[in-house]
């Protein structure tokens, strides 16, 4: 976020400097061709109980087909996209619009969780993944080998 300040000669250089970037004002094609500067973090709530985690997504705007959910080498990707466009003709002009948007966040699975069983439910812009924990293993039965 910009600060409103006198600092750097003030607002107006300040925010060209933060758009166009400090090192060179004319290589600015990256600021708009570089795909990975157009993904957001999410937000996220990591919930706790003694069978579960819990993670709750702000993601606003999707629907439930534009989510994946992957698990590669123990590290869980939550990712959606989606493209919205209009198209408005008139008799003196038509106007075509569109845009993108994506979100991606990653988490490293913790061992005590049941890979196999996890379940993703999306409800009033909310992702809900449940992340089952593995059951405890019953504790070995203990025996003394009497020794003849």
């Amino acid at each position: 976020m910009t600060t409103l300040s006198k600092k750097n000669g003030g607002f107006w250089p300040k925010m060209v400097q933060d758009f166009f970037g400090s090192e060179n004002p004319f290589t600015w094609e990256d600021k708009f061709w570089n795909i990975d500067q157009n993904i957001e973090v999410p937000s996220t709530n990591v919930l706790e109980d003694e069978q579960n985690f819990k993670l709750e997504i702000a993601a606003p705007g999707f629907e439930k087909g534009d989510f994946k959910i992957d698990i590669d080498e123990g590290v869980l990707t939550i990712s959606a996209e989606k493209e919205h466009s209009s198209d408005e003709t008139n008799d003196k002009y038509r106007k075509k619009e569109f845009s993108y948007s994506s979100i991606s966040r990653s988490f490293r699975l913790p061992e005590t969780v049941e890979q196999e069983r996890i379940d993703a439910k999306y409800d009033n812009g909310i992702l809900k993944v449940n992340l089952p924990k593995k059951e405890p293993s019953a504790p070995k039965n203990t025996k003394r080998i009497e020794i003849s």
